[in-house]
């Protein structure tokens, strides 16, 4: 079968979660405190809206580094990138609303942290208005969002010409655009990851926050991408992939679990041994109000996929691959909740129905533009130059 067709219970699931998430989102906005659910909304979509943009890159690194045993299932991380185009949008919802204060998730953004007459004067946010003021934010996130999603739409449009056409010209304009994609991606992503998430906590930073922002991204994106790939092939579908492709698929889900970790303890080694006031308050606050979770994290994106993935044949066995997944988007989901939940709500943070609703509402809307992509394309590409090679991919 050489093109996918959803099943109804299939599409009944997503149609439920959707249904949860619409629920969720009317029981938030019914509440006179809107605070969480537009925080709620913000790490959910940032969640999804990275693994999709991740889908662009995984693409772009595969044609910029001449890679070929990715390209039976290089449809895919193309199908994983349709969300990006609603991500983004919504994105820039929860922009542009804390922009016309409809929420303080930004509290940067308050006129009276500017003024040097008001009592609420906040000179360390004050000095940083050159770069985090209102109308410079709104364009930089135009820009990331629309740049993101040109990219992803050429990149398949010039996948499905392809198809149609053998000239090699189809390649080359990918591998162009995909140069140029990466470079921006390196840039973007770390400064929307200052923007959207580290200017919350907005007299925080840290120079590691874009790798590590990256690093959660991808590990969450490998994932996504490998547990795609076995429920396809449980379906009948996709049979040139082999035990070697999904190897290095969990080799990288492994190495970017690893990446993760490296990054989460340098992260808090170095700004705790330094003990600078503005720096070291980021982790008190977590440590105090969400210490159950902040360990959850660890457990869940280091300990479980390190052990359940360190020997070969884990790599190429299904189930182990599938549970893996599975603890690494939870542990990823809980690592965007830390991430951006504590500068808001403090201790008067919920991990309820409302952030867990608007979570499986994003993941129904997610999974089912994803298979609505792969209903109209091939699940294979054609007239690849490294097809062949991809096919018999051997490890």
């Amino acid at each position: 079968m050489n093109k996918f067709k959803e099943n109804s219970k299939l599409k009944l699931s997503l149609m439920l979660f959707m249904a949860i998430g619409v629920i969720a989102l009317i029981m938030g906005f019914a509440d006179s405190h809107h605070t969480r659910i537009w925080t709620s909304l913000l790490f959910n979509n940032l969640f999804f809206t990275g693994i999709a943009l991740f889908g662009v890159f995984f693409v772009a690194l595969q044609y910029v580094s001449q890679a070929g045993w990715s390209t039976v299932f290089k449809r895919i991380p193309e199908a994983v990138s349709s969300y990006l185009p609603l991500g983004g949008g919504i994105m820039l919802l929860v922009v542009l609303a804390g922009a016309f204060d409809l929420h303080h998730i930004y509290h940067w953004m308050d006129p009276e942290l500017h003024d040097k007459n008001s009592s609420h004067y906040d000179k360390v946010i004050a000095g940083k208005s050159g770069y985090l003021n209102i109308p410079f934010f709104l364009i930089r996130s135009f820009i990331y969002v629309f740049v993101w999603v040109y990219c992803s739409r050429k990149l398949k449009e010039f996948s499905l010409k392809e198809d149609l056409d053998s000239n090699i010209k189809w390649h080359n304009k990918s591998v162009t655009l995909s140069a140029v994609f990466i470079v921006f991606y390196a840039v973007s992503t770390s400064i929307a990851a200052w923007d959207w998430i580290m200017s919350i906590d907005a007299h925080w930073y840290s120079t590691m926050f874009g790798w590590y922002f990256f690093s959660g991204t991808a590990a969450s994106g490998f994932t996504v991408i490998t547990l795609l790939i076995i429920y396809l092939k449980k379906q009948g579908y996709l049979p040139e992939i082999n035990q070697n492709h999904l190897h290095d698929l969990g080799k990288f889900i492994f190495v970017c679990s690893i990446l993760w970790t490296y990054l989460w303890f340098s992260q808090f080694m170095l700004i705790w041994y330094a003990h600078i006031p503005e720096e070291i308050l980021y982790f008190i606050e977590r440590f105090e109000n969400y210490k159950f979770i902040l360990w959850m994290t660890l457990i869940l994106n280091f300990a479980f996929p390190t052990l359940l993935l360190m020997s070969r044949d884990c790599k190429r066995n299904y189930k182990y691959l599938i549970v893996t997944g599975v603890i690494v988007l939870i542990g990823h989901w809980l690592d965007y909740f830390l991430m951006v939940t504590p500068g808001v709500m403090h201790s008067h943070w919920h991990l309820g129905f409302i952030e867990v609703g608007v979570g499986i509402g994003c993941l129904g809307i997610f999974t089912y533009l994803i298979f609505n992509r792969l209903k109209k394309v091939n699940l294979i590409v054609k007239n690849h130059p490294f097809l062949d090679e991809s096919k018999h991919h051997e490890i």
